[in-house]
């Protein structure tokens, strides 16, 4: 496959429409319990749901890819995630919003999966990093987009359902009209070597990285809205502080590949968890909110890819997809204990102790960077 033909193009514009609906719903779920007056940690924990949702999915994904394919998985994973959001208007209250948000999580972690790794088995060596980039890139414009749209239409659930739904079915469209092939190493990424990946020694602290990165990218998704809500700040006017936090991300992608390729892996992603805790301090000093949520994003939405390139360094390219497997189930495990530990902090102490906890899980990875004294190797880029 070439790196922008006609499928890839095709499928990385249905994954633009389905992230930003993914992107809505995670800004405006908090935001709508919040207004019917849930406590802090019901909030955390229907956030936590939803990262549950992710981490089955992941772990289903395999098995769903190896007996329909990657097309009819992919019209199923939306086809679940639209059930999921339709759901919320028809029933309410705490514990069927987790229920569903839980169902969400599965269809939109059985899409990322599809995405990904139908990218890893059609690119090859020389194009395999500008794919990945693509993603990135791709993931992160669609929730800005998001963020924008929140900002600028009505937030009332019944109002917002319908469109999300509308542009849900519309991320499908796309895919019909190609064909995801693979190459032919597909059985070996099969999800039964997922659990290898997860031991393998010289992928440790990548590994390590996305699930640090899991905790951090899951708090500030799922409970910034909340922070920024408790500040006063209106529904529309966090649409656009959540928007310039990953607006940071996406400025950051490109940068930070270009150093990571050029001075390695280990010294980026030091830098990278040291400027996460200065972003954090930021925050608790009442600094500047601009200059302090720009870094943090910059920061913090660049160091899964980095973390991701540094873990799939010494993997086969047969085994690409279950390192991916095995990488995303890191982070979810990661996105699912970040909110549920940091909503009950929050409930018991004050919402700084959002930019406390991460800079706490920052600083307990930064010392693991640090006591990695060996050399590691930098090949072709690709966070």
């Amino acid at each position: 496959m070439f790196t922008w033909s006609r499928p890839v193009v095709l499928l990385l514009c249905g994954l633009l429409l389905l992230t930003v609906s993914i992107a809505v719903l995670n800004t405006l779920v908090p935001l709508w319990l919040t207004h019917d007056n849930l406590p802090t940690w019901q909030v955390g924990v229907v956030s936590s749901s939803y990262y549950t949702g992710n981490l089955i999915g992941t772990l289903l994904a395999g098995w769903l890819i190896k007996h329909y394919g990657f097309n009819r998985s992919f019209y199923f994973a939306a086809l679940v995630f639209a059930i999921a959001t339709v759901a919320l208007g028809l029933n309410e209250g705490f514990w069927s919003w987790t229920l569903w948000r839980l169902v969400a999580g599965i269809g939109c972690a059985w899409i990322w999966v599809v995405v990904e790794s139908a990218l890893l088995c059609s690119g090859t060596l020389r194009n395999r990093g500008q794919l990945l980039a693509a993603y990135m890139i791709v993931y992160y414009l669609g929730t800005v987009a998001g963020q924008l749209l929140v900002s600028k239409v009505s937030t009332e659930l019944l109002n917002v359902l319908p469109w999300i739904t509308a542009v849900i079915v519309a991320g499908v469209l796309p895919v019909i009209f190609m064909k995801i092939t693979t190459a032919a190493h597909e059985e070996d990424g099969a999800p039964g070597r997922m659990w290898p990946m997860l031991r393998r020694r010289s992928s440790r602290l990548g590994i390590n990285g996305c699930i640090i990165s899991g905790i951090v990218l899951g708090s500030l998704y799922g409970l910034m809205p909340l922070y920024l809500s408790h500040q006063g700040i209106s529904d529309a006017n966090v649409g656009y502080w959540m928007a310039l936090l990953v607006s940071a991300g996406i400025v950051g992608q490109w940068p930070v590949g270009r150093m990571a390729d050029r001075y390695g892996r280990l010294l980026v992603l030091r830098v990278q968890v040291f400027i996460v805790i200065l972003g954090s301090i930021a925050m608790l000093s009442n600094m500047a909110m601009v200059p302090a949520l720009f870094i943090l994003g910059a920061a913090g939405f660049t160091l899964y890819p980095v973390a991701m390139s540094w873990a799939c360094e010494t993997v086969k390219q047969h085994e690409l997809v279950a390192m991916n497997q095995a990488l995303l189930l890191s982070y979810t495990i990661g996105s699912l204990a970040g909110p549920s530990m940091t909503a009950l902090l929050m409930q018991s102490y004050s919402d700084r102790l959002l930019f406390v906890m991460i800079a706490a899980v920052a600083l307990i990875y930064l010392v693991m960077l640090l006591r990695k004294a060996d050399h590691h190797i930098t090949p072709v880029a690709q966070a």
